[in-house]
């Protein structure tokens, strides 16, 4: 029976201190992404403001999709933030030290609320991921459509390169619309299978439609070999070459493939795939994979390092500094796996690394500060 009791005692502190954590976190994440997607909507409001195109509605629907993605970037912060109020609360009315002094170790009533965190990061990678995918792809749409300057959308899928650009040829507002099959990178050279090319006018009526068999992307326009072109109430014209201007170049090509922000935890290693067949880096889209593998380890790690800095009883003095420490903490990690990623992306570090280091030294850090503080 005692020992039942002995079990029962830190199995119900565990629930209610993690109860209180992950109240304080999705108050925190709530808070955070509210001011965090203020702030975003001002600066689109700020992009729109001489783009008559750009009308309040459009803005506001955008800032919507892009909610859940922001709110991922905060994630680690609202469980840092949160993890210090809860913690702080909990020892502040002596419920922790209390606990401490019965002979409950830290580690006892901890392990819920790092479990919270971690489940926390794995429904995100998992379940939230895919919605604040396919969101922010439609933020994506709409940006390129009201408020970007560049010449249009770009993106592959499934190995197929799809342009939209501005086409002087078609008048006016005219644009013309490229599809190609097959695409890969071989040296400096862009080439492609099947060529398609529409032309439209400013009234989105067809103009001139191009066929060709191969294209090679060059500086300053398209090679296309075996052309047909085709135009409404006239004869087929055949060339054997033919040369099709546009700005776009190799680099942008490879700058403007989806973002990894714009695909799902589940639909980044396919992608990754296909950049690899087609030739084209992955290394950007294979660090996103691994920091959402990365996230329920950071997010436990964040628990941990908020329960290090804001246990310490406030009889002890020192408090203040203490949390001080933990917010400081939590901003070192951050410009830590900034760096680490911006290495990752250069190729100076194994992108395994980049992604999995910031959570491996703050969790090395977290847990000397509690073995400091619980055995110390």
């Amino acid at each position: 029976m005692s020992r039942t009791r002995v079990v029962a005692v830190p199995l119900t502190l565990s629930l209610y201190v993690g109860r209180r954590f992950l109240l304080a976190v999705m108050g925190m994440q709530a808070g955070l992404t509210a001011i965090g997607s203020l702030f975003d909507f001002l600066d689109l409001l700020r992009q729109a403001s001489d783009k008559p195109r750009a009308t309040f509605g459009r803005v506001v629907a955008m800032e919507i999709l892009r909610v859940p993605w922001l709110g991922m970037q905060i994630l680690p912060f609202a469980v840092l933030l949160g993890g210090i109020f809860a913690f702080w609360r909990l020892t502040r009315s002596s419920e922790l030290v209390v606990a401490r002094a019965s002979g409950v170790s830290a580690w006892q009533f901890l392990a819920m609320p790092v479990a919270c965190a971690a489940l926390v990061g794995v429904f995100t990678t998992t379940v939230v991921s895919p919605l604040s995918a396919v969101m922010f792809a439609r933020a994506d749409t709409l940006y390129s459509m009201y408020l970007a300057v560049d010449s249009g959308p770009l993106s592959l899928t499934g190995g197929q390169l799809w342009l939209r650009q501005a086409d002087p040829v078609a008048g006016p507002g005219g644009v013309a619309i490229l599809h190609a099959h097959d695409v890969h990178l071989k040296g400096k050279a862009l080439t492609t299978g099947h060529v398609s090319i529409l032309q439209l006018n400013q009234h989105t009526s067809l103009f001139n439609r191009i066929e060709a068999h191969t294209g090679v992307l060059q500086p300053g326009g398209w090679t296309l070999d075996q052309v047909s072109i085709l135009k409404p109430d006239k004869v087929t014209q055949v060339l054997p070459v033919m040369r099709f201007p546009t700005d776009l170049t190799v680099g942008r090509v490879q700058e403007s493939f989806a973002s990894p922000s714009a695909l799902s935890f589940w639909a980044l290693p396919r992608f990754i795939n296909l950049l690899e067949r087609s030739g084209f880096s992955p290394t950007r889209h294979e660090l996103a994979f691994q920091s959402l593998l990365a996230l329920p380890l950071l997010c436990a790690t964040m628990a941990l390092v908020a329960a290090g800095f804001s246990m310490r009883p406030a009889r002890r003095g020192g408090a203040g500094r203490m949390l001080g420490a933990g917010l400081a903490c939590g901003f070192a990690l951050f410009m830590l796996s900034e760096v680490a990623a911006q290495f990752g992306k250069s190729g100076a570090l194994p992108v395994v690394l980049a992604a999995w280091a910031p959570a491996g030294a703050g969790l090395m850090l977290a847990l000397a500060l509690l073995l400091h503080l619980e055995d110390g």
